[in-house]
């Protein structure tokens, strides 16, 4: 039986009495984009973040290429996060210091590519996503919807296998987010690398494969997927 590149299963996830997941879980295979919504404080973005590795479940299981997450050390876990997992998130969080080429650049510094190199295809994946005339701009200087295709870039440099995007086009207008998400599918398939999408927004979830739906912390599938 062929494994899924990413899956996590039985999740459970507290924050003090607050039970964020309760037995939730998603399968993931290469090149598809899948959708997670639901409410506010259903729980879409601690699932995104088991996933992931940046929080440690409860209970449950984190399988990346068969692999667990919690069998691994805090430094492959890292590493992981570096070159086969991307982030994109609703404000971008980019390094405000540091001009937008640099921003993207900085993933491939950081795993110990020279600066020149870097930034040579830091700049090629700029102008992929149509913003490379705001390479020299530190992100204060730029508008939203550029600093989200800047934040995109950087989530891509590596190549990654599976992009994480929680509310990419939260803080955009309907143009801006509408040019994201097109951007994001196109790169996604061109690369076939997968995508966990979380958004209560149908018109970004019509980008995805299929949806998932979270409510008090479980999972489901609607019973008519695309």
């Amino acid at each position: 039986m062929e494994t899924s590149l990413l899956q996590g299963s039985g999740l459970y996830k507290a924050f003090g009495p607050d039970q964020a997941l309760a037995g939730a879980g998603l399968a993931l295979d290469p090149g598809e984009i899948v959708a997670v919504m639901g409410p506010s404080g259903s729980g879409k973005s601690t699932l995104l973040h088991c996933l992931s590795g940046i929080v440690r479940p409860d209970e449950g299981s984190v399988l990346f290429r068969g692999r667990a997450l919690s069998a691994m050390s805090d430094a492959e876990r890292s590493a992981l996060r570096r070159t086969e997992f991307g982030f994109v998130f609703q404000f971008g969080q980019l390094v405000p210091e540091l001009t937008c080429l640099e921003n993207v650049a900085l993933p491939l510094r950081l795993g110990g590519t020279k600066r020149r190199p870097a930034e040579r295809l830091a700049r090629t994946w700029l102008d992929r996503l149509q913003v490379g005339d705001v390479a020299g701009n530190t992100p204060g200087r730029v508008s939203g919807g550029q600093s989200q295709r800047v934040a995109m870039a950087r989530a891509l440099i590596t190549e990654p296998s599976v992009i994480f995007a929680d509310e990419p086009t939260g803080a955009l207008d309907s143009l801006g987010g509408e040019l994201l998400m097109r951007l994001l599918s196109e790169t996604a398939k061109q690369t076939n690398a997968a995508v966990v999408l979380v958004t209560h927004e149908p018109r970004v979830a019509a980008y995805s494969d299929r949806e998932v739906i979270v409510r008090d912390g479980r999972t489901r599938e609607p019973a008519v997927t695309r």
